[in-house]
């Protein structure tokens, strides 16, 4: 038989100048440490996965608002008879508190509906230039004035028939009277733009806030 001649293949991948050899062979990937080189055989020919889809995050459930021009629900009576006692609980401790500080001063009066009417009556006298000092030039929220005599007059409406004859009297009158100081300032008022016509008006008379 005769002799087969013998073939060199270079299988060094870096020549003696430490460059890659360009007809080197591709080496092939190491297995990991712990992998068997079946399973890595396996894995090295399996089909790559494509990416994942990431499921989209849960909507945003936004509280529920009320529409424009709606309520928002009334509190419970639970709720309601709460609040008034840990409001009263508080008021008390704020006047204990008061009259401990300044033992001279008098209790602060509970609130009442004669009172709530002296004060809507004397807040509208007051935008009407009421509490102007002798010799000074009155000041006159006529919008104010106009909102604060309309309170009058809804609490006039809202608690028809059921009022004592001293709370409708003390009332009435002073939504006649705040209605009438009104009609009197507006006409000043008119009486003074008409003058700007002709003479100028005196200093001392009203002028309008807004």
């Amino acid at each position: 038989m005769a002799d087969k001649p013998f073939v060199v293949n270079d299988r060094r991948k870096f020549n003696a100048d430490g460059e890659p050899r360009p007809d080197a062979a591709p080496s092939e990937p190491r297995p990991p440490r712990d992998t068997t080189p079946e399973e890595f055989s396996s894995a090295s020919h399996a089909q790559p996965k494509g990416p994942q889809p990431v499921p989209p995050p849960p909507p945003h459930q936004a509280e529920e608002e009320p529409a424009p021009g709606e309520m928002p629900p009334p509190p419970t009576a639970e709720q309601t008879e709460q609040a008034g006692r840990a409001y009263d609980a508080t008021v008390e401790r704020l006047d204990t508190a008061i009259h401990q500080a300044n033992p001279g001063m008098e209790r602060i009066p509970e609130m009442s509906f004669e009172r709530l009417v002296q004060s809507v009556y004397m807040q509208a006298i007051m935008q009407l230039g009421g509490a102007t000092e002798p010799g000074q030039q009155p000041q006159v929220d006529l919008l104010g004035a106009r909102q604060s005599i309309d309170m009058l007059g809804i609490l006039s409406a809202k608690t028809k028939g059921n009022l004592s004859e001293t709370e409708d009297n003390l009332l009435q009158s002073a939504l006649f009277e705040s209605r009438m100081g009104f009609l009197e300032v507006t006409q000043h008022l008119a009486r003074q733009a008409a003058a700007k016509q002709g003479v100028p008006p005196p200093p001392t008379g009203p002028s309008i806030v807004r």
